[in-house]
């Protein structure tokens, strides 16, 4: 599930993003994890339809134009970072998950690699769509000491 990538090693890259107007550009240089959507009723609100996110730890996360870089603190202990020109959702951090950031995928830029491996809060998926059966399908949250 996990992907390794530093800069120097062999066939290893970096990632870069941005939201969609450059106001918000980030890069990335170390392992990060495959995606998982999340559909949960509030993600989905957010994003207009679910979350699909790799996480990577801060300190790897490293913010190269954050202008206009906001954040929505949506819980007391949940927020999203998007950009407060073009409205571009980046980033989610949670408290239960200190240390690290959520990144949301298309906002990474491509060939990524990255592939999604895991649906979560599939009981609170929107009646529109179906999740991929191939994915591994978790009713709720993932458990606490599995990484993010």
């Amino acid at each position: 599930m996990w992907q390794r990538f530093a800069m120097g090693d062999p066939g290893i890259r970096t990632f870069t993003g941005r939201c969609d107007c450059g106001g918000v550009r980030y890069r990335i240089d170390g392992p990060v994890r495959n995606i998982i959507e999340c559909h949960c009723e509030p993600c989905r609100r957010i994003s207009g339809h679910h979350l699909a996110a790799t996480s990577v730890a801060n300190g790897h996360l490293h913010l190269e134009s954050e202008e206009t870089l906001a954040w929505y603190q949506r819980t007391p202990t949940v927020r999203y970072g998007f950009c407060s020109a073009c409205s571009s959702t980046l980033f989610w951090r949670a408290d239960d998950k200190a240390g690290r950031t959520s990144v949301f995928a298309g906002t990474l830029d491509g060939p990524t690699g990255l592939v999604a491996t895991e649906a979560i809060c599939a009981s609170e998926a929107g009646d529109y769509y179906h999740i991929d059966p191939d994915l591994d399908v978790q009713a709720g949250d993932r458990a606490l000491e599995i990484p993010y």
